[in-house]
């Protein structure tokens, strides 16, 4: 699902949002484009999409950044706010930082304290994968241990 705005003061804004599901379990909002205060709100949108799904579900939602080009400080707290709405439903916010110009904003902001940053999406998804099941043990034979 894409998210364009329908005024149009933002119309034609370089910034474009769809919402994947890549595996049961994981909701991934990917973001295209340049973030700041005009174009925010579409992001914040999208990213409120992905959360009520992944409430719905019961699923990770990972946000790939990966094609964004600019992070403003308005996509920084859509971020921040993104991430308390996930810790509230027990869960944490997944971002995908591949580039410097998102990755330092989140480091130097300490946005990374709030949310797990990914260089990739496969390793975001890799990290929402839910935990192996412990293997299988017998129990002993009998007269074993004794």
């Amino acid at each position: 699902m894409s998210h364009a705005a329908d005024d149009s003061f933002t119309a034609g804004m370089p910034l474009d949002t769809a919402i994947r599901r890549p595996r049961p379990g994981v909701v991934l909002l990917e973001v295209d484009g340049e973030v700041d205060t005009l174009t925010a709100p579409r992001m914040e949108a999208g990213l409120d999409e992905a959360l009520g799904a992944a409430d719905a579900e019961a699923s990770a939602v990972v946000v790939d950044l990966s094609s964004v080009t600019f992070l403003a400080s308005s996509g920084l707290a859509v971020l921040i706010n993104g991430a308390r709405r996930a810790a509230a439903s027990g869960g944490r916010l997944h971002v995908v930082a591949a580039t410097r110009a998102v990755a330092r904003p989140i480091q130097v902001t300490g946005v990374d304290a709030l949310v797990a940053t990914h260089a990739d999406v496969d390793s975001a998804l890799a990290a929402t994968a839910p935990p192996a099941a412990p293997p299988d043990i017998a129990p002993p034979a009998a007269g074993v241990g004794r």
